[in-house]
C-alpha cells in the first residue's frame, strides 16, 4: 500500500502540463457551492453514462475491423478553403458571419465582435505530440494570421476542445477567455492571467465587449488527466450581440433541456451543434445527426428556423462510424425537416443571412456511405411523456 501511494504520488508530481491544473482556494470553493456539484463531483442535467457500454471485445471488433477502418478515414485530401484570410478581411455585409475551421472550432463575427469557440490548431487531441488521434486536414488559416479576438469560448477540458498549445499561443494576446467552472485552473497554468477569465456555472452570464455569453446546460463529461474526477464543468454556450444570437453545443448527448435553452435564449440566427463521434457504446454524451437536428428544432421554438451548422466531425477520427457519415446523414434529415443547413468546406465563411454552402464536397473523398441515416435511433427522452411535432418532422 505504501509503495501504490508513492507511485500515485510521483505520478502527480511527473503531471505532463498538458493535463492541466485542478481546481484550489476560492475557485474550488465556488465548485463546491455549485448546485451541480453533488458529492464531490459535477452531475450532468438527466442522468448519463459517461463510460462505454458493452463488451470491450465487442467494441474492439467493430473498432478493429479493417473494412470499417477504411471508411474512418478520407479517400483522399480533404479540400480546405483556400481564401479564408482574404474574405476575413472584409466585414461582415449582414452582421454576422460563421467560419467552421474543423471539429468543433468556430469563428463567430457577430455584431461588429469576434468570439472563437473551442480552437484547437495542434496536430492531435492528445497531451502528447507522439500519439492520440491525428488531424485529418490543415488547419485553414494560422492561428496568427487570425488576428485579434474579443473572447474565446472554451466548451469544456477534453483534448479535442481545449489545446494547451493553441491556448498558449492566445495567451499572448488580450483576449478573454469565457470558460465552465474549474477550467480556469488548466488556462492559469498556461499562462492566461486571472483577469483575463470569465469562470461560469449553468445558466451564468458574462458581458464581454458588447456581447452577453451565457454557460448553458449540456449532457457530457470533463477530464484530462490520470483521474478524470468530474471536477471541471461542461457546457453549450449561448452569445448575444445586439443583432445577432447564435448558440454553440459543445459536446452533448440529447435531452429535453434544449427546449429550456431555447424558450430562454433563443430563437438563434445560427446553431452549431455537435452530430459526430457518436456510438452505440456511449449513446448519452454525444448526439446522432438525428439528435442534433432535432436539438437545433427545440433550440427554435420546435420548428424550422435560422441556420444549422453540424459540427465535430470530419478533423479528428474519434468514433466507429465511417468519416462523412455524420455530414451525409445531416444534410439528409435537415432536407426532409425543412430545416436550412450549412456545409462548408474548413476555412470557407458563410452569413446566414446571405447564400449557404450547400455543395456535398465531401463526396469527392469518402466511399459511398451505404447506410441510410434513417437507420433506428433511440430518439425519445425517457423523461419525455410525448414526441413533439418537430420530433416526428425528424422521425419520417
Amino acid at each position: 500500500m505504501t509503495h501504490l501511494r508513492s507511485l500515485r504520488s510521483g505520478l502527480r508530481a511527473l503531471r505532463p502540463a498538458a493535463f492541466g491544473a485542478d481546481a484550489a482556494g476560492e475557485r474550488l470553493e465556488r465548485i463546491r457551492r455549485s448546485p451541480h456539484f453533488v458529492d464531490g463531483s459535477f452531475r450532468n442535467p438527466v442522468p448519463a453514462r459517461t463510460r462505454p457500454s458493452g463488451s470491450a471485445s465487442r467494441f474492439a471488433k467493430v473498432y478493429f475491423d479493417k473494412e470499417q477502418r477504411l471508411l474512418r478515414a478520407p479517400q483522399g485530401p480533404i479540400p480546405v478553403h483556400r481564401d479564408t484570410l482574404a474574405e476575413l478581411a472584409q466585414p461582415p455585409a449582414t452582421g454576422l458571419r460563421i467560419t467552421w475551421m474543423g471539429h468543433s472550432t468556430v469563428l463567430a463575427e457577430i455584431d461588429g465582435h469576434r468570439v472563437l469557440f473551442d480552437p484547437v490548431w495542434g496536430e492531435r487531441c492528445s497531451p502528447f505530440a507522439f500519439v492520440g488521434p491525428k488531424r485529418l486536414h490543415p488547419v485553414p488559416v494560422p492561428l496568427a494570421a487570425l488576428g485579434p479576438v474579443d473572447v474565446v469560448v472554451i466548451s469544456h477540458d477534453h483534448y479535442d476542445h481545449l489545446d494547451m498549445p493553441t491556448i498558449k499561443a492566445l495567451a499572448s494576446t488580450d483576449t478573454v477567455f469565457a470558460v465552465p467552472l474549474g477550467v480556469g485552473a488548466h488556462l492559469e497554468r498556461w499562462g492566461v492571467p486571472a483577469d483575463r477569465l470569465r469562470e461560469l456555472d449553468w445558466s451564468e452570464s458574462t458581458t464581454v465587449a458588447g456581447l452577453r455569453l451565457t454557460a448553458s446546460p449540456a449532457r457530457h463529461f470533463c477530464g484530462r488527466g490520470l483521474r478524470n474526477e468530474q471536477n471541471t464543468l461542461w457546457a453549450s454556450w449561448v452569445v448575444a450581440g445586439d443583432q445577432h444570437q447564435i448558440f454553440h453545443s459543445g459536446d452533448t448527448g440529447y435531452f429535453s433541456g434544449f427546449r429550456d435553452i431555447g424558450a430562454e435564449h433563443g430563437p438563434f440566427d445560427v446553431t452549431m451543434i455537435q452530430i459526430g463521434a457518436y456510438s452505440d457504446f456511449w449513446p448519452d454524451i454525444h448526439m446522432t445527426p438525428a439528435e442534433g437536428l432535432r436539438a437545433h428544432l427545440d433550440l427554435q421554438g420546435g420548428r424550422p428556423h435560422g441556420v444549422l451548422l453540424p459540427i465535430h466531425w470530419g478533423t479528428f477520427n474519434l468514433a466507429p462510424h465511417a468519416w462523412a457519415e455524420p455530414e451525409e446523414w445531416t444534410k439528409d434529415a435537415a432536407e426532409e425537416a425543412g430545416q436550412a443547413v450549412a456545409l462548408p468546406k474548413p476555412g470557407e465563411p458563410f452569413e446566414s443571412a446571405g447564400p449557404l454552402p450547400t455543395e456535398p464536397w465531401w463526396g469527392a473523398v469518402t466511399q459511398p456511405i451505404t447506410r441510410s441515416w434513417r437507420s433506428p435511433v433511440a430518439l425519445a427522452d425517457p423523461q419525455d411523456e410525448q414526441l413533439t411535432s418537430a420530433d416526428a418532422a425528424v422521425e419520417r
